[in-house]
C-alpha cells in the first residue's frame, strides 16, 4: 500500500518483417507503457523515428469522420447495444451513406436556425414600429419629405430641427417609445438633411422596413414564417434522432475499432528503427514480466527478443539494476554489463498499490498530484485519517446516515470514475459520522441516544464522550482543544517519518536525518517541553487536566516532569542544529512546529461550530430549559410552566421529569399554535439541511485542509506518472 507496485523497464527487438504482428501482441496483452525514442541513438547508431504502418492515414481521416457524426447526431454511451464486429467493408461505403445523410441533415439543419434567427431579429426590429402604430407604407416613399423614425427624447429632437436652416416644417408621431419624424426640407437641401439635423442628439434611429402592411401585420406574417421553419426544424431533427437511434450502435463501435486502428498503426512513430530492424521500450510491472514475455513469444515465436533491461528499485541509486547497452558494431542494442544507453530516460510510471475501502482515497491524494515513483504513497493514512476527523468533527448518527446513504447512492449508481471513488470516500465519511455519534449521544443534535441507550440500556449517567456546549459540560470542549493538539502532533510525525524514509532512500540515512529527523526532534522536543511544567504558568490549565485522573478522558496523564520538559527543549534545539547543516534557509520555519500543531485546533472549531448550529435549530423548534447543574434539555416531552418558572425566587427551582428546572432558555415553536407549529417545521427542516450542507463545506473542507497543508506539506511532492500501457479497453466492439 505505501509503495507503488514495482516496475520493469523492457526492450521488445525484433524485424520489421514482424512489426506488425509485434504490435497487435503487445496491443492485446496490454501490459506496456511505450517509451518515446528521443533520437538519442541516431547518430551513433543510425536508429531513427518509426514510420506509421501502411493505412493509419485512412484510419484517422475515418475516425475523425466517426466522430464528427456523433458530435453531430449526439451520440454517447446510452446508444451503446452488445458488442459487435465492425468489419473493413462496414468502414467504407456504408460509412460514407451515413456521412452523407447526417451532413445533408445537418446542413439543413443550420440552414433553418439561421432563417429562425433571421425572423427573430426581423421581429426585434419591427416591435418598435408596433409602438409606433403607423403603417409602413406611410413612412417611405415620399417626393417633398424626408422621414426618420427612432427612440429618443422628443424636447431635443425638437429643438434640433427647429435650429436647422435645412428644415423649413416638421411633425412628430410619437407611439410610448418611439417617434416618427416627418420633416420638409428647404429648396436644395441634402436628401439627408432631416438626419443630420439630428447630428449630436440622443436619438436612435431605426431603419424603416420596406413594407406596405401595418406592422401588427408585418409582425404576425413574420410570426408565421417562424412556426413553419420551426415545423420544418423539428422534422429534420426528427430525422437526425431516427439517424441516431438506427447508427448509433455502430457509430460507437466504428469509432472503437477505428480507434484501435490509429493506436496500431501509429505506434512505430514511439520505436527506433532501421531500414531492417526496429526497437521498442517501455514499462511493465515486474510481476508481469514473465506473462507478457510469455504473451509476445507465443504470438510471434523466436523471431522477437524480449529483455528486461531496468527493474526499478524504490531509490535512485538502488544497485540491483540489469543495464542495457550497445554492441559496438553499430548493432541492436543488447543487454549487457557495460554503460547504459537507453531510448529515453524516462521516469517508470506509478501504479498506486490499494484495494478494497481504500481505492477511492486515492482520488484525494491525486486531486494534488500523483506519487512520483520514488515517495511513499499517503492513500492509506488518509483513509485512517480523513474519515476519523470529518466524522469526529459532525459526530451525529442522523447526519451520518445521510451521509453514508448519499455515498452508497454514488458508488452503486457509477461504475468507475471520480464519482464512484467519491462515493466511496463519503460513505468511509459516513460511518465515521455514526460511530462518533453514538458516542456522543445524538441524533439530528438531541440527546436521545444518551438518554434512551447510554442511560437507560448502558446505565451511565450520560453519553461516553460530550460535545461541550453546556456550562454543565464546558470542560469537554477545552478537551477537544487539547485532543486536537495531540491529534496534530501524531498526524505531523507521521508526515516526518514518510520523509525521512522516503530521504533516506534516495541520500541515505545521514540525510535523513539532518532534513526530517531534525524536524521530528523539534516537534516532539518543543511540545514534550510545552507539556511540563518548565514554562510555569503560560500553557493553558486544560492541557494538564483533559487527561489527567480527574480530567474528562482520564487516562492518568497531567503532562511531563520538569526535567523531561527541560529535556524536550534540549531535543528542539538539537533539532534545530541538525537543520541548520542540512537546509540553512528553512531555520525561518523553526516556529512552524508551533504553529503547524495549533492548526489543528481548527477541529475542535468547527465540532462545536456545528454542534452550536444544531442545538440552535432545535432549540427553536423543541425549546431548551435548565437545571439546577447548568445542564440543557430540549422540550422533547413538553416544556415547564413558564410563568411558574419566571415566578421562582433566587436559588428556588421547578422539578419537572426528574429535573430541577431554573431558567427557560425558548419556549420553542412546537409548544405554541399551529402558526408557530409551521414555522417551526420549515426551520427544523431547512436548518438541519443547512447543517448537513455547511458539515461538507467546514468540516470536509478543514479536514481536507489538514491533510493537505500540515500534512503532505512534510514530505509529498508528486509528479508521479500514469501508468497508461499501450491497448484499448473494448467497450462497443469484440474480435470474436
Amino acid at each position: 500500500m505505501l509503495r507503488p507496485e514495482q516496475m520493469s523497464k523492457v526492450s521488445v527487438t525484433g524485424s520489421k518483417g514482424v512489426m506488425p504482428e509485434v504490435i497487435e501482441a503487445v496491443h492485446d496483452l496490454r501490459l506496456l507503457h511505450v517509451t518515446e525514442y528521443d533520437g538519442s541513438w541516431q547518430e551513433d547508431f543510425g536508429f531513427e523515428t518509426g514510420s506509421p504502418i501502411e493505412g493509419a492515414e485512412s484510419a484517422s481521416d475515418k475516425l475523425v469522420t466517426v466522430r464528427s457524426l456523433k458530435s453531430i447526431l449526439g451520440v454517447d454511451e446510452n446508444d451503446a447495444g452488445r458488442q459487435r464486429i465492425v468489419p473493413d467493408d462496414a468502414l467504407g461505403e456504408p460509412l460514407e451513406e451515413i456521412r452523407e445523410k447526417v451532413n445533408e441533415l445537418d446542413d439543413r439543419r443550420s440552414e433553418l436556425k439561421n432563417g429562425i434567427r433571421s425572423v427573430g431579429e426581423e421581429i426585434d426590429a419591427i416591435k418598435p414600429f408596433v409602438d409606433l402604430g403607423i403603417d409602413l407604407d406611410l413612412l417611405s416613399g415620399y417626393d417633398s419629405l424626408q422621414v426618420v423614425v427612432g427612440r429618443g427624447k422628443v424636447e431635443p429632437v425638437e429643438r434640433a430641427i427647429v435650429d436647422s436652416d435645412q428644415i423649413s416644417d416638421f411633425e412628430i408621431f410619437s407611439g410610448e417609445r418611439t417617434h416618427a419624424i416627418f420633416g420638409r426640407p428647404v429648396d436644395g437641401a441634402d436628401e439627408m438633411a432631416l438626419a443630420d439635423a439630428l447630428v449630436g442628439v440622443e436619438f436612435t434611429m431605426l431603419e424603416i422596413p420596406d413594407a406596405s402592411d401595418s406592422p401588427e401585420a408585418y409582425v404576425r406574417d413574420l410570426e408565421q414564417q417562424r412556426r413553419e421553419l420551426e415545423s420544418k426544424l423539428e422534422t429534420v431533427e426528427s430525422e437526425l434522432n431516427d439517424l441516431r437511434v438506427e447508427e448509433g450502435e455502430f457509430l460507437l463501435a466504428a469509432e472503437e475499432r477505428l480507434a484501435i486502428d490509429v493506436q496500431k498503426t501509429e505506434a512505430p512513430l514511439s520505436f527506433a528503427t532501421t531500414e531492417n530492424a526496429f526497437v521498442a521500450e517501455g514499462w511493465i510491472p515486474t510481476e508481469r514480466y514473465n506473462a507478457f514475455a510469455k504473451g509476445l513469444k507465443s504470438a510471434v515465436g523466436e523471431h522477437v527478443d524480449v529483455e528486461e533491461l531496468e527493474r526499478a528499485e524504490f531509490s535512485h541509486d538502488g544497485e540491483d539494476h540489469a543495464r542495457e547497452s550497445v554492441s559496438e558494431s553499430g548493432g541492436t542494442p543488447a543487454a549487457t554489463d557495460g554503460g547504459t544507453v537507453t531510448m529515453s530516460n524516462d521516469e517508470p510510471p506509478v501504479v498506486q498499490q490499494n484495494s478494497g475501502a481504500v481505492k477511492p482515497f486515492e482520488l484525494l491524494v491525486q486531486a494534488v498530484n500523483r506519487p512520483n515513483y520514488y515517495e511513499l504513497d499517503p492513500t492509506v493514512i488518509l483513509f485512517l485519517t480523513f474519515p476519523a476527523f470529518f466524522g469526529f468533527m459532525i459526530g451525529d448518527l442522523g447526519y451520518g446516515i445521510i451521509y453514508t446513504a448519499i455515498g452508497y447512492f454514488l458508488y452503486a449508481k457509477y461504475d468507475d470514475g471520480a464519482l464512484k471513488s467519491m462515493g466511496g470516500i463519503t460513505i468511509a465519511a459516513g460511518l465515521f459520522t455514526m460511530l462518533f455519534g453514538i458516542l456522543y449521544g445524538e441524533l439530528f443534535g438531541l440527546h436521545v441516544i444518551a438518554d434512551y441507550f447510554w442511560h437507560d440500556v448502558v446505565g451511565l449517567a450520560h453519553a461516553p464522550i460530550e460535545k461541550g456546549l453546556s456550562p454543565a459540560t464546558a470542560e469537554w470542549a477545552l478537551g477537544w482543544l487539547t485532543v486536537s493538539v495531540m491529534l496534530g502532533i501524531f498526524h505531523l510525525n507521521i508526515g516526518y517519518i514518510f520523509k525521512f524514509v522516503d530521504v533516506s532512500n534516495l541520500h541515505g540515512v545521514k540525510e535523513a536525518v539532518l532534513e526530517a529527523g531534525s524536524w521530528i526532534l523539534m516537534l516532539n522536543g518543543l511540545w514534550i517541553w510545552i507539556f511540563s511544567p518548565a514554562l510555569g504558568d503560560i500553557p493553558p490549565e486544560f492541557l494538564f487536566t483533559t487527561f489527567a485522573s480527574g480530567g474528562v478522558l482520564p487516562i492518568g496523564f497531567s503532562g511531563f516532569p520538569a526535567i523531561v520538559g527541560w529535556a524536550g527543549l534540549g531535543l528542539f534545539f538539537v533539532g534545530l542544529a541538525f537543520l541548520a547543516m542540512a537546509e540553512p534557509a528553512e531555520l525561518v520555519e523553526f516556529i512552524s512546529v508551533l504553529s503547524n500543531v495549533l492548526s489543528y485546533t481548527r477541529i475542535a472549531a468547527v465540532l462545536l461550530a456545528k454542534a452550536g448550529m444544531a442545538f440552535t435549530v432545535n432549540l427553536l423548534f423543541f425549546g431548551v430549559y435548565v437545571d439546577d447543574h447548568g445542564g440543557w434539555h430540549f422540550g422533547l416531552g413538553g416544556m415547564p410552566d413558564a410563568a411558574a418558572v419566571a415566578a421562582l425566587a433566587p436559588g428556588e427551582t421547578l422539578s419537572y421529569h426528574g429535573y430541577e428546572v431554573t431558567e427557560i432558555l425558548f419556549g420553542g415553536l412546537v409548544h405554541g399554535g399551529a402558526a408557530t407549529l409551521i414555522l417551526g417545521l420549515v426551520v427544523l427542516v431547512v436548518g438541519h439541511l443547512l447543517v448537513l450542507a455547511l458539515g461538507v463545506t467546514s468540516a470536509g473542507l478543514q479536514a481536507v485542509r489538514l491533510e493537505y497543508v500540515e500534512f503532505f506539506g512534510k514530505f509529498f511532492e508528486g509528479g508521479g506518472r500514469e501508468y497508461e500501457p499501450f491497448g484499448y479497453d473494448r467497450q462497443f466492439t469484440t474480435e470474436d
